[in-house]
């Protein structure tokens, strides 16, 4: 695969508005671990090879373990994640996925246990962003180097 296009240098303002939403997510508060997390779970489900490149590359950064990140696309199958974490996860994959179900009242009153309002906008934010950069990855072509 080859890639497409920038979208930086094509749609610049668009990019812009992009890294801001970013940015916002970044200074959320959202702990640095489960936003990786985060990332690298939605990316997985929507196959972004150049996501899953990047941000398995900052989890580890933060101190994420290999075994946990290799567990994650079946993080439900092991005991390596907190009660915590599987919140954001499962409300991670109902956004992603959102076509399947919606997001179920049960993954968000689980969430509500773990997060507070503000939180849970926080975790939503981030799902949202990181579902549309794989989108941008994926449809433009851009490749882990």
């Amino acid at each position: 695969m080859t890639q497409r296009m920038q979208m930086n240098k094509v749609v610049p303002k668009g990019y812009t508005a992009m890294l801001n939403m970013e940015n916002y997510v970044q200074t959320s508060g959202i702990d640095k671990t489960i936003l990786e997390l985060i990332k690298i779970r939605a990316s997985q489900i929507n196959g972004c090879a150049f996501c899953i490149d990047m941000h398995t590359k900052d989890a580890r950064a933060y101190g994420e373990s290999e075994r946990r990140i290799y567990a994650l696309n079946a993080w439900r199958e092991t005991p390596f994640f907190t009660d915590k974490e599987r919140a954001a996860l499962a409300l991670t994959e109902a956004i992603t996925l959102i076509a399947d179900n919606h997001v179920p009242d049960a993954v968000y009153e689980e969430a509500a246990r773990h997060y507070d309002q503000e939180e849970i906008g926080n975790l939503i934010m981030a799902a949202v962003t990181i579902n549309s950069w794989n989108r941008i990855a994926i449809s433009t072509g851009m490749m882990p180097e």
